[in-house]
């Protein structure tokens, strides 16, 4: 594992999570989106993050050589929309830089998240994962979040149909 820390995003990390978040929409199932987020959408959707309360982390990761690189981010927001009987229910997203997978950074990330849900009062996190995306089910299994859904064919990326698996842990 790797030497990082975690801690929440400020205006300065939007050009790393933005290029992290389109390598993962050019290269990966991790989204559906088909088209790069513009720096613009992305300072919106940051803006609105806020407004609303909602949570973003990113992880600093300390290489070898002394160097800080970012690690990844995580947030979490609104299950369903702003619905007052989702209240207590929330869906959150995690990306790790491909230079640092497959060293704890994603785990320390959602564990991050699940603590700030759980100060919040909140009942339950869920997960929308691609069905191939072996290494996030993995890790949302060892952190105790169980299928809960499987929604068959319902993305389309990479000329092939994609299962979309949703994964929940109840926090109390």
């Amino acid at each position: 594992m790797v030497d990082a820390s975690i801690r929440p995003a400020t205006h300065h990390d939007l050009p790393a999570m933005l290029a992290l978040y389109n390598q993962a929409i050019l290269q990966t199932t991790s989204s559906y989106h088909y088209e790069p987020r513009t720096a613009g959408q992305w300072s919106t959707w940051y803006e609105e993050k806020l407004a609303g309360g909602w949570p973003i982390f990113v992880a600093d990761v300390r290489l070898d050589d002394g160097t800080v690189h970012h690690g990844g981010w995580a947030t979490f927001g609104h299950f369903r929309g702003p619905w007052a009987g989702y209240r207590f229910s929330v869906e959150h997203s995690v990306y790790v830089s491909e230079a640092v997978r497959r060293q704890g950074i994603g785990r320390r990330l959602l564990l991050r998240l699940l603590a700030e849900a759980r100060s919040r009062g909140l009942h339950t996190v869920i997960a929308g994962i691609d069905s191939e995306n072996r290494a996030s089910l993995q890790l949302h299994e060892q952190l105790g979040f169980v299928e809960v859904g499987r929604c068959r064919q319902v993305g389309y990326k990479f000329d092939r149909w994609l299962d979309l698996l949703f994964y929940q842990v109840l926090l109390e």
